[in-house]
């Protein structure tokens, strides 16, 4: 396998008017554009096509996690704006008990206009339908993260209220930055997919976002069976390639969660029956999943999956299949009906697709690693393909149009 350590970004570049940045979706989801690459050809067709244009067989993975409203805007008593956007549990460090904290929680948070606020504690008052409360927020006495985060401790005087609640009444959903526009309240339901139910995602799995349940029904009716796995997406997800090379460019963290048993289906299938990931997101927890499985065989697995580990060295690399069921034997060790860790996985030209066969993804941003992870499963083709769709008026990025792009098709 070659090493993309060496790859420059500036050679995925290409040019994206701002005109074309879809700045709102389309509001019927599924009559956005779909642009097909299969077998070096490409074709256009409306996404709520899609049901005809899978294999009969194929099984349709996604994101099931849901954006939550991640930015809380406090104001000082001199008039500052200070704005904290929450970006990963702390303490506790488990999604779920997090969001049902009463009282406090901590979180990993970026802080805006973090110069007006040196010290002392945030406070504002919020109404809800479970009363009322003063939520405060302070700084704990730690050294800010290399990606310049903050541990931030919120408490809160209404035990009957929990920080999911609050953060529902109170915060705003963060859209993406390249809209260039602030948070609009239909955002709430425009940027979460249908199929949404997982809290923990500050972005939201967009190439899911066109998705409706009529058309999952159409999906299920011809045949196709639907799975979920969970990666929790960062604000990491937006930030730049700002190295020369691929090798300088540190790869964020991302939580994921997988059902045994979904693994144990995928072990037994993966060989012989197509799957289709829905986003890029579904793309980096499934392949994670062959990687990780590798690890285990070796008694590496730590929890983390590193950003480099698919290039090391291909010899004794297990198939598919096993590096599932090496993750089906560690599960029934430890008793875990779920494998819960977290990805640092980049996957650029050179890597060796292991599990996913089709992607559905959106246009993506220019010298951005989802655009080299696109590469990787197309080659050199995604420019003839941006070209296209620059060319045919396609809408690009978060609320824009979709792609299908195939692999190969297993026999």
């Amino acid at each position: 396998m070659q090493n993309p350590r060496a790859i420059r970004i500036e050679q995925y570049n290409y040019p994206l008017p701002d005109e074309r940045i879809a700045k709102h979706p389309l509001q019927e989801r599924d009559a956005c554009r779909l642009l097909m690459y299969r077998d070096k050809e490409i074709s256009d067709h409306i996404f709520r096509e899609l049901p005809s244009l899978l294999p009969a067989n194929a099984m349709l993975v996604y994101n099931n996690t849901r954006v939550i409203n991640a930015r809380l805007r406090f104001a000082k008593s001199t008039g500052a704006a200070i704005e904290i956007f929450c970006l990963e549990p702390k303490s506790p460090a488990d999604y779920e008990q997090a969001f049902g904290a009463r009282g406090e929680c901590a979180w990993q948070c970026l802080v805006g206009n973090s110069k007006k606020w040196k010290e002392g504690r945030l406070a504002m008052d919020i109404v809800t339908s479970n009363g009322t409360t003063c939520l405060t927020a302070e700084r704990l006495p730690e050294p800010m993260a290399a990606d310049k985060s903050q541990a931030i401790v919120f408490r809160w005087d209404n035990p009957s209220l929990s920080f999911s609640e609050i953060i529902s009444a109170i915060g705003e959903i963060p859209i993406p930055p390249y809209l260039n526009r602030k948070s609009e309240a239909s955002d709430r339901n425009d940027y979460q997919t249908v199929y949404s139910h997982i809290d923990g995602s500050v972005a939201a799995p967009t190439a899911g976002l066109h998705f409706t349940d009529d058309l999952l029904h159409e999906i299920d009716r011809v045949g196709i069976e639907r799975r979920e796995v969970t990666l929790h997406v960062g604000a990491g997800t937006f930030r730049p390639v700002k190295s020369d090379e691929i090798g300088d460019h540190d790869m964020h963290s991302e939580f994921i969660a997988v059902s045994r048993e979904f693994i144990a289906e995928l072990s037994a299938t993966v060989e012989v029956r197509p799957v289709v990931a829905v986003g890029t997101t579904s793309v980096r927890t499934l392949e994670s999943l062959y990687h990780i499985g590798c690890l285990i065989s070796k008694g590496k697995w730590n929890g983390e999956l590193p950003q480099w580990a698919p290039y090391e060295s291909s010899e004794g690399k297990l198939s598919a299949s096993e590096a599932l069921a090496e993750i089906v034997k560690y599960l029934d060790t430890t008793g875990d009906a779920m494998l819960v860790g977290r990805t640092r996985i980049i996957i650029a030209p050179g890597y060796d697709y292991r599990i996913v066969d089709a992607m559905i993804t959106n246009f993506h941003q220019p010298q951005s690693t989802l655009l080299l992870l696109v590469s990787a499963f197309v080659g050199d083709e995604w420019q003839r393909i941006y070209t296209h769709a620059l060319d045919n008026g396609y809408r690009f990025l978060s609320y824009g149009d979709a792609c299908l792009f195939y692999k190969h098709q297993k026999s």
